[in-house]
């Protein structure tokens, strides 16, 4: 069964983006968005599969790009903020360098100033020791010793020598103030080379942070390029391909009612023998019990004449005895009741379960597009002019070669290829036959073979085939179909 009234996907609005995470929680949503976009591509394909691979390819393709545009834009954003935040380090940590080199090149300037300062002050040191003891700063004993030519000449040499050492004692103190400037002024120089020298890897650290956000912001470029030019091309090609899928999809919706009218007549014929046979069951029971009642009437009757001729016997003895003369008895002939078959009511149809359907794969094949009503999304093309299709069954992501097996004992109707369904490759139908008044029906599509012959009987978990690609496939799935008196229902609901 197509299991369409087909949708072509175009400009689709309302799509789920697929957004950069940065953290655990934003990965987790990122990766429902992806599902959730995946999930609408595989069901925008599933839609188109019965009309033309290529274009139901497209289609899904379109759905994609257009899904994953927004979150590349915003990616791209991003990485062009990450560049700009990247720049603005760099260029500040640059500005910090050279602050911090102006700083090393004063204090550099500074120390050899106070290196030449601390030169000249130590000369003159030597020079104030020298004049001090050309003045006589030496103690007054000795100089007596070494023969003052006058009190006069001893006060003044006493005079001069104490102008000395007062001199020398300035010139000292300053020459400790210079040391110690210049021991500050070393390390001041010390730290602000250590700081230039970890700014500068800092600076190395932004410059390759700086050009990894931009390859980044060029590549997420790249993508958004690709899928705004691939959208592009997509788009076109399906907007031209519009005339003759709508032609197709005409065709596919003929063969889908046909196909709906000869399960629907298979189903009918099933369930109305199914319902024959009851009633002659029914009938047959009816006319056990009544011949068992009309047996049982007449046994009755029988015994009520005995009775009856033994009461008249008596009275003939007693009128014998009176000398009165007897009459023989004369009994009433058996009349059987009329027969009147009941009115047959069938039962209500029973659970569907009743069929005990079991998975047609051993393993647990996820679903890929599930079963349902699908309203039309803004944006796209309805071909059918209803505002919604039906995908009327299950695609399960089964790869090439997977077996499939018999979800139920049944009769095969058809198997193989077939001109019945368009697109549907290797196709087998299985009647289960009626069980509580429901007639129900099993479809595969697209199997790579199928190892079973209409007209075959199959028995639960018999290997029946083997999924596929064939027909108008866009990759190796199984689709999946139950059909319950006439009407395709969830198999999801049976399994």
């Amino acid at each position: 069964m197509v299991g369409v009234t087909a949708l072509l996907a175009l400009g689709m609005l309302g799509l789920v983006p697929v957004a950069q995470a940065d953290n655990a929680s934003d990965k987790a949503a990122a990766l429902q968005q992806q599902a959730a976009l995946e999930q609408q591509a595989n069901e925008v394909q599933s839609s188109l599969e019965f009309v033309d691979a290529g274009i139901a390819k497209s289609a899904a393709d379109l759905v994609t790009f257009q899904g994953q545009l927004p979150g590349a834009q915003t990616a791209l954003s991003q990485a062009e903020g990450r560049v700009s935040v990247a720049t603005g380090e760099v260029n500040s940590l640059t500005a910090r360098i050279d602050l911090a080199q102006q700083s090393k090149d004063k204090i550099t300037a500074q120390i050899a100033t106070d290196a030449t300062k601390t030169t000249e002050t130590k000369a003159m040191i030597g020079q104030i020791a020298a004049q001090s003891y050309k003045a006589g700063g030496l103690p007054v004993n000795l100089t007596l010793i070494l023969g003052a030519d006058s009190p006069n000449d001893l006060a003044n040499s006493i005079d001069l020598a104490e102008q000395a050492m007062r001199s020398q004692t300035a010139a000292l103190e300053a020459l400790t103030a210079q040391k110690a400037t210049n021991e500050n002024a070393q390390v001041r120089l010390a730290a602000v080379e250590a700081e230039i020298k970890d700014l500068k890897l800092q600076a190395e650290v932004a410059l390759a942070a700086e050009q990894s956000a931009r390859d980044a912001a060029a590549t997420q470029k790249a993508k958004v390029d690709k899928l705004i030019s691939d959208s592009a091309v997509l788009n076109a090609q399906l907007e031209a391909e519009k005339p003759r899928i709508q032609t197709k999809l005409k065709e596919v919706q003929g063969e889908k009612d046909a196909v709906a009218f000869q399960i629907s007549e298979i189903q009918r014929k099933e369930r109305e023998a199914a319902e024959a046979a009851a009633r002659a069951e029914a009938a047959r029971l009816a006319k056990i019990e009544e011949d068992r009642r009309v047996e049982a009437a007449r046994v009755a009757y029988d015994q009520e004449q005995q009775r009856l001729a033994r009461e008249k016997a008596a009275a003939d003895a007693q009128a014998n005895l009176g000398g009165g003369a007897s009459t023989p008895y004369e009994p009433e002939p058996f009349v059987p009741p009329v027969y009147v078959p009941p009115a047959y009511v069938p039962p209500a149809p029973g659970n569907p379960s009743a069929f005990g359907l079991q998975h047609p794969f051993a393993g647990n094949i996820p679903i890929t597009s599930g079963f349902g009503w699908r309203q039309t999304p803004a944006g796209t093309i309805d071909f059918n002019g209803t505002g919604s299709y039906l995908h009327s069954g299950i695609d399960f992501g089964a790869t090439c070669g997977t077996p499939v097996y018999a979800p139920a004992d049944g009769v095969v109707q058809i198997a193989g290829q077939t001109n019945v369904v368009y697109g549907g490759g290797n196709v087998l139908y299985i009647s289960h036959g009626v069980v509580q008044g429901n007639a129900l029906m099993t479809v595969f599509y697209h199997n790579s073979s199928v190892i079973v012959s209409a007209g075959q009987s199959v028995t639960q978990g018999q290997l029946v085939a083997y999924s596929g690609n064939t027909g108008n496939s866009t990759g190796c799935h199984a689709h999946f179909e139950t059909w319950l008196n006439g009407s395709p229902v969830d198999p999801m609901g049976l399994l």
